[in-house]
């Protein structure tokens, strides 16, 4: 089995990143070359570690001395969930229920990734970690079992990380895709009446790089993390246009007039404070984060 390693320098700590194929994954990859830290990463995906068995996760923990687990992989595909919830339930729930009780046996850090697709979007303010939950689609269902699953197991050390919107300069996502549209049309449409916080790959990177030495505690905590400040997805995509000199005109319009096959919350913006305050962590504004990243896709 070929494993991509990454030391910096002398290891303390030895950590499984599960889904490094994906944006949050590759993101990690690239600080964890760039950082000085101590730790040694053992990146996987589907193909390298599959961890909807339980045997094999546990095998690769114990022959790598593994100390800490980060969960990136995910079943994405909101629309395709309605239809594939076998799929998504596999891998957001039960392999999640699996990398909890592999954490707790093996006394591990773990950090799970999460959503905001959690919510229902009818808020109005943004989300608390401790605002109820009710999913509209089967993708945020699959999502909020695993994260009942981790806390049915509780293992120690553990934290559930809900993101929003995230992107990464590679990779299939709403920033390749616009930049893509932009070159190919003069017009397109885009929904202005969902919101929420667009948050770079990168910078979620840098946070849980950041807060890794500081966890400790005893019962799973939730934390929420997104880039600071909210947009609706037709402001999220003018600006891409801006930033990328693109002529295409972006023209809003309502969710109604663009129906998918899951539905969307339509306000799913996440309160950060409490990551802040806890790990001393700050954010970046959103449009700062995305001229970043913008910058890097045409460089």
């Amino acid at each position: 089995m070929l494993i991509c390693l990454i030391s910096i320098q002398i290891c303390m700590n030895n950590v499984l990143v599960t889904g490094a194929n994906g944006q949050l994954g590759g993101a990690l990859k690239l600080i964890a070359k760039q950082s000085q830290n101590d730790f040694l990463f053992f990146f996987t995906d589907k193909q390298m570690l599959d961890i909807t068995n339980f045997e094999s996760v546990r095998r690769f923990v114990i022959q790598n001395n593994i100390h800490i687990l980060i969960n990136c992989a995910a079943y994405t595909h909101v629309d395709a969930s309605e239809d594939a919830f076998e799929m998504a339930n596999q891998i957001n729930h039960l392999a999640v229920k699996n990398l909890a009780e592999i954490a707790k046996e093996q006394q591990l850090k773990f950090v799970h990734i999460s959503t905001d697709y959690v919510f229902d979007g009818t808020a109005s303010v943004p989300y608390l970690e401790t605002d109820s939950t009710q999913p509209v689609n089967k993708y945020g269902l699959s999502k909020l079992l695993g994260e009942q699953a981790i806390q049915a197991v509780n293992p120690k050390n553990t934290l559930i990380i809900r993101t929003s919107w995230l992107y990464a300069s590679k990779g299939r996502n709403f920033v390749n895709t616009m930049l893509r549209l932009g070159e190919e049309r003069t017009t397109i449409s885009v929904v202005n009446d969902q919101f929420g916080s667009p948050t770079y790959a990168v910078n979620l990177a840098k946070a849980i790089l950041q807060l890794l030495p500081s966890i400790q505690n005893k019962e799973v905590e939730i934390f929420h993390y997104s880039d600071k400040g909210s947009c609706s997805w037709f402001e999220f995509s003018k600006e891409i246009m801006l930033l990328s000199n693109k002529r295409c005109t972006v023209q809003p319009i309502d969710t109604k007039a663009f129906p998918t096959k899951a539905k969307r919350p339509a306000y799913s913006v996440l309160n950060t404070q409490k990551i802040q305050t806890v790990f001393q962590i700050s954010t970046m504004p959103w449009k700062e984060a995305l001229q970043e990243c913008v910058g890097e896709i045409l460089s």
